[in-house]
């Protein structure tokens, strides 16, 4: 796929299969991840990938009841790393690591619409639920989960807004 025309045709895709992905193409989404800009160089961001359906269906409570995430197959979380963002001080740890773990998730996204999968930006749920389900320390702080699976369904392009660029 053309690169724009990628960025322009993924949709989140909220239906999918059960069917196992091939460890090979996560460990390819990942390096997506791995590849997004970070402040400093630091990567202040880290990813756990759950293939255990039981967290997945824990994650579901935690989430606002979005039962998708327990169906498909696996899920990345992502999580902001506020000790490898210390040298930044405050601002690094309330938005620069945020901003680190968020353009890694753009970059999983677009690679998992690559290889023809779908998936879901998840920033709803409870954020310490999600902490004490997966047991993390207080440094990581989960940003996002992205469930990841083939998908069923091709979800239809949404209105884009055209109030929103301003040139000055």
């Amino acid at each position: 796929m053309e690169l724009i025309e990628s960025i322009r045709d993924r949709r989140s895709v909220r239906k999918m299969d059960t069917k196992p992905v091939p460890r090979e193409m996560i460990e390819q989404i990942l390096e997506a991840g791995k590849s997004a800009p970070s402040a400093g160089n630091l990567q202040a961001r880290d990813f756990f990938v759950v293939t255990s359906k039981e967290m997945r269906e824990r994650f579901v409570n935690a989430a606002l009841g979005q039962k998708f995430i327990a169906i498909a197959p696996v899920a990345i979380v992502v999580c902001a790393n506020l000790e490898k963002i210390e040298s930044y001080g405050q601002r690094g740890k309330e938005l620069y690591c945020i901003q680190d773990a968020s353009a890694s998730c753009q970059n999983m996204l677009l690679a998992i619409h690559g290889f023809g999968l779908g998936g879901c930006w998840i920033g709803a749920f409870d954020e310490l639920a999600v902490s004490k389900i997966m047991g993390l320390p207080e440094h990581l702080r989960p940003v996002a989960i992205i469930p990841i699976g083939y998908p069923t369904e091709s979800p239809k392009e949404r209105r884009k807004r055209t109030d929103d660029v301003h040139w000055i």
